[in-house]
């Protein structure tokens, strides 16, 4: 998983790649990590959270995420994506606004949460600058924000979707899409930097061996929040949850004042 709509000029680059192996040993940590149960962070509110897959996943694979945010306090939506692998347009149109419209009439129009990891960090951030009035923060696991610099063999796929995407979709979507050169809504989105009230967060780690962790970042401290783990594992790390969670916290509204920090003490 990983990846980005493929630039003009590529930038494939020599990665660690095979250090995503490890991502196995990351599940087993989580596992056996107190913060996997609810301890050591704060409670959730029972706001909504709007998780998006990466390039060539599903929703599925993000089913331990979802389970813990539930165990936490959150109410976790689905994207409603099967296969990220069609123009991010399309799939903010066909499913995330939705998601997201869904989850803030099912909390009582309590703004929503939205996680996208890589590819979905960005259809994640471009949603929220669609729809800022349904959303309160947006946290990128990942996602290539500074463009394209991946490991040739996503690169390679990329390319491949891109051209399935066309054949597809025909006059439904630009000539120029999956590229940074399109003019659509998901790539205008990206462009802007300032979401107004809607809080942005982009956790990134320098052990990443799909993507060159320097796009994954946007420069400004208040946002930025580095851990160790692998790209894969950035939803499978306890590492990636305890800075999920607290950043989810800090994105709440005024009355968690009132009740900060209360660690939860469930167990699945």
């Amino acid at each position: 998983m990983g990846g980005y709509p493929v630039r003009n000029t590529p930038l494939p680059v020599s990665l660690p790649i095979w250090q995503e192996l490890l991502v196995g040993v990351e599940i087993l940590y989580l596992k056996i990590s107190p913060l996997y149960w609810g301890y050591g962070v704060p409670e959730g509110d029972g706001s909504a959270v709007v998780v998006v897959p990466a390039f060539l996943g599903s929703d599925r694979y993000l089913t331990e995420l979802c389970s813990w945010l539930r165990r936490i306090g959150y109410r976790p939506y689905s994207s409603g994506i099967r296969v990220n692998a069609e123009c991010p347009n399309l799939l903010i149109r066909r499913h995330v606004a939705d998601a997201i419209k869904k989850a803030y009439r099912d909390t009582g129009r309590r703004k929503v949460h939205l996680i996208g990891h890589s590819l979905g960090g960005l259809i994640a951030r471009a949603a929220a600058a669609q729809v800022p009035k349904y959303v309160a923060s947006v946290i990128t696991l990942g996602a290539p924000l500074g463009g394209l610099s991946v490991h040739s063999a996503i690169e390679q796929m990329a390319r491949s979707v891109r051209k399935e995407i066309l054949e597809r979709n025909g006059p439904d979507v630009l000539p120029t899409c999956y590229t940074p050169a399109c003019t659509c809504s998901f790539v205008e989105s990206l462009a802007l930097s300032d979401l107004g009230p809607v809080r942005q967060t982009a956790v990134y780690t320098k052990t990443d061996g799909i993507l060159d962790w320097r796009v994954s970042r946007t420069g400004d401290p208040a946002i930025d929040v580095e851990v160790s783990t692998t790209h894969l594992g950035l939803v499978f790390s306890p590492l990636a949850y305890e800075a999920i969670a607290n950043r989810l916290f800090a994105a709440r509204v005024p009355e968690r004042k009132a009740r900060r920090g209360k660690p939860t003490r469930r167990a699945a």
